[in-house]
């Protein structure tokens, strides 16, 4: 079975392309750009993918305030161009979602089942909620996978971009303290554990939505700190508000997913987030020797 693989170049894409290895086929931007339509149908049917993996998205959160045009192409329309390509061949797609489709409920401190009400709070999220949908409706065999604060190797190879992991060590080095958000929870999640939940999804034939994340949760600061303290660095790092940090894009306070269904129906239980980070720093520590 040939599973197809759009947004190869990705954090995602790059490791779900070397956890399957000849069975997977990536397609870049250039070869199927989800906002040129004519892209889409001439790419997909080359690679005789019975599975498409779709970890492309915008992911600009702020500057999609601005361009919510540029997001919803991408993360909502491209999703539909594939949803319908892949029902009208009897396909599966598997669409990777956030946990940014919750945060209007800001009250909240249980983490999200797949059967809560959403609430997307800006450009960014509204588009990747819009995709979801149209996936779930618009093609029968579908798998929708929601995650959160991802993080993976391929940002260290790129000359632009990163995740959260890389850009605090980039600021560690050029001294502290540093100041991060303390009042948003999330649950920090790898590539690796990720990768791994959506190979389960398939392999068990799970169909449906599906959260899948590492274990447990933290603040943005709190990771901070736990990045630094397993890398062996003395930073400084000062916790403060959304408010404070001022950011174009408003951000969920709590997008804590619950991962019990992945577990219950694939048997994959997720490590905790902090195990996946020293997994993540001592990969990265190995190839940079």
């Amino acid at each position: 079975m040939v599973i197809a693989v759009v947004g190869a170049t990705g954090q995602l894409g790059s490791e779900l392309l070397s956890l399957w290895g000849d069975r997977a086929v990536g397609l870049t931007r250039d070869q199927l750009d989800l906002a040129d339509p004519a892209t889409v149908e001439a790419a997909l049917e080359a690679t005789g993918a019975r599975v498409v993996v779709n970890a492309a998205a915008y992911n600009q959160v702020d500057l999609a305030e601005s361009e919510p045009a540029a997001a919803m192409e991408v993360n909502s329309q491209g999703p539909r161009r594939l949803a319908r390509w892949c029902a009208s061949r009897e396909i599966r797609l598997v669409h990777v979602s956030s946990d940014f489709v919750f945060g209007v409920d800001s009250s909240r401190n249980l983490p999200y089942t797949e059967s809560d009400e959403t609430g997307p709070l800006g450009a960014y999220a509204v588009s990747k909620l819009g995709g979801e949908l149209h996936v779930r409706s618009g093609c029968p065999d579908h798998l929708v996978v929601r995650t959160c604060g991802l993080y993976g190797h391929a940002a260290r190879r790129r000359e632009r971009g990163g995740n959260f992991v890389e850009t605090m060590l980039r600021l560690a080095a050029g001294g502290g303290p540093l100041k991060v958000v303390d009042d948003q929870r999330c649950t920090p999640t790898s590539t690796v554990v990720l990768a791994a939940a959506i190979d389960a999804l398939i392999e068990s034939g799970s169909t449906g939505l599906y959260h899948a994340t590492c274990s447990g949760s933290t603040t943005w600061c709190g990771f901070a700190r736990e990045i630094f303290e397993r890398s062996g660095l003395d930073v400084e790092v000062e916790g403060i508000t959304t408010a404070e940090f001022g950011a174009a894009a408003a951000r969920p306070g709590y997008s804590v997913l619950d991962c019990s269904r992945l577990v219950r129906d694939t048997g994959y239980s997720p490590p905790d987030w902090q195990d996946a980070l020293t997994r993540y720093l001592a990969m990265r520590d190995a190839t940079a020797e």
